[in-house]
């Protein structure tokens, strides 16, 4: 493990043609990241993520998008995700496939990849009707009590991206609050990336237990204060509610998004993240 800017940090590890999994549930969404690779001009990306939103709305609209591996898409608390919708109704910018899955699979598919297990097998999917539309939901019977369960592929990206709130200067990460599948996106990985709100000597007064990640496990981690903005990070900042909402109409026409993403994606750094919060907190 060893400690990067964010620019050197994604330059290294994504490439065009990668999987690449962003992750961070409801809060902790690595937008800083992901930023830095649309400002790198990726392309041909698969993406993975449960619950993709308004980041993923960027990085399809920016062309980076080749394919989408998710659990339900839509801008949270507000509505749908406009961009992709246009990729996929319009080709805009460009065609994208779609391979839509259950919360339940995507979160049992990164387990076993992080295990090195070719499949998931679990109880789900049943009534449903989402196997008709996606060919990687099988079925296969218990050996041992003849039942018959879902299996789904094993999701193994080639790089995955999350935010947390603190790095020890071994490299260990702490993540507070909610969890989703992060720890999981990080052991699926063949590289990871973690932006934190900070780097400090010791995690004092937390258990060694809580460490969610050690650094073996661990690529590369830049210091990006800010970098879960406009979602929130535990105990640092709160949700930018206005942001999600602005989005919307900002993602509903074409012209707009695209002189959005110039002025606030593109033509911004790592640094303007940590400026945009401060402020923000400072009018809360």
């Amino acid at each position: 493990m060893t400690f990067y800017d964010l620019g050197d940090a994604v330059a290294e590890n994504l490439k065009d043609g990668d999987t690449a999994a962003f992750e961070g549930f409801t809060h902790l969404i690595p937008h800083a990241a992901a930023h830095e690779a649309i400002r790198q001009g990726r392309r041909d990306l698969t993406l993975v993520r449960m619950t993709p939103d308004i980041v993923y709305d960027q990085m399809i609209g920016m062309g980076m998008v080749r394919k989408l591996i998710f659990s339900y898409a839509g801008n949270p608390g507000v509505g749908l995700l406009r961009r992709l919708r246009d990729a996929v109704e319009n080709g805009w910018p460009n065609p994208i496939e779609l391979e839509e899955h259950s919360h339940a699979a995507m979160a049992n598919a990164y387990e076993a990849g992080a295990a090195g297990l070719p499949c998931a097998v679990f109880r789900g999917y049943r009534g449903a009707e989402l196997a008709r539309v996606n060919n990687n939901i099988k079925s296969v019977t218990c050996p041992f009590s003849g039942e018959e369960l879902a299996a789904v592929p094993a999701v193994r990206p080639d790089v995955s991206f999350i935010h947390a709130q603190k790095a020890n200067r071994r490299g260990d990460v702490l993540i507070e609050g909610i969890v989703g599948v992060q720890k999981e996106a990080v052991l699926s990985a063949k590289r990871a990336v973690v932006t934190v709100e900070e780097i400090v000597d010791t995690f004092d007064g937390v258990h060694p237990n809580a460490c969610v990640l050690p650094n073996w496990t661990v690529t590369a981690i830049c210091l990006v204060p800010g970098g879960a903005h406009p979602s929130y990070a535990h105990g640092y900042y709160s949700r930018d509610n206005a942001a999600y909402l602005e989005w919307d109409k900002v993602a509903a026409d074409r012209d707009r998004f695209v002189s959005w993403m110039q002025d606030n994606v593109l033509k911004a750094t790592p640094g303007n993240f940590a400026a945009r919060v401060r402020t923000l907190e400072a009018s809360s």
